[in-house]
């Protein structure tokens, strides 16, 4: 096993929770209308063009030229963000403010648009904490592309085989280890102190 110098972090689900459902329970109260309107409209498929960088103007236009009956919910998706991030993952912020502190090399790489991660980032000082961020959408390139994962070695000097990365995406999971890092799925942070122990990382 190689020696783990750069730990790297996603942030959604993994530092920061994200849940879209929590406004639309609110907006959209039977179960079975909320869960279709989450998955075939406002999905995950449709955020990744403001992962790529689409401004929520342009991504919401297209997506009301196909479902215009639905214009105020897929509105209300930008407009309410702030609440899908209501507060940090459970333990993960200690973790990271344990590994700086012992002197470990922290960076993020998220898939984000660019407005609501300035947001995040003003709402949530722990992510000043990292050394540097790759946003998806600054970048143009969008997890579980390679290219994201070596622009992001490239630009902060991170060498993959000494790099440990956890996403709660198994697909990212995959496509960082076929970049040639280190990388585990995150659960909890029970899970992550776990992983971070057999590869050997010190966290004080």
């Amino acid at each position: 096993m190689n020696e783990i110098r750069h730990i790297v972090f996603d942030l959604g689900r993994v530092v920061l929770h994200w849940d879209p459902e929590i406004p639309y329970r609110r907006l959209i109260p039977d179960a079975a209308k909320r869960q279709r309107f989450l998955t075939e409209i406002c999905n995950s498929d449709w955020l990744r063009n403001t992962d790529l960088g689409s401004d929520w103007g342009n991504a919401e236009r297209a997506l009301i030229a196909q479902y215009p009956d639905d214009e105020e919910l897929i509105r209300a998706y930008r407009r309410h963000w702030h609440e899908m991030v209501p507060n940090m993952v459970e333990g993960t912020p200690e973790i990271i403010e344990a590994l700086i502190a012992n002197g470990h090399d922290l960076t993020a790489l998220t898939n984000f648009a660019e407005d609501t991660f300035e947001e995040a980032r003003t709402r949530f000082p722990i992510l000043q904490s990292f050394r540097g961020i790759t946003v998806s959408a600054r970048v143009r390139i969008a997890k579980p592309d390679q290219k994201i994962f070596h622009r992001h070695a490239r630009d902060f000097d991170v060498e993959p085989r000494a790099t440990l990365f956890f996403d709660d995406m198994p697909e990212n999971v995959a496509a960082a280890r076929r970049a040639g890092w280190n990388a585990e799925r995150f659960s909890d942070a029970g899970t992550m102190r776990a992983d971070l122990k057999r590869y050997a990382v010190e966290l004080g």
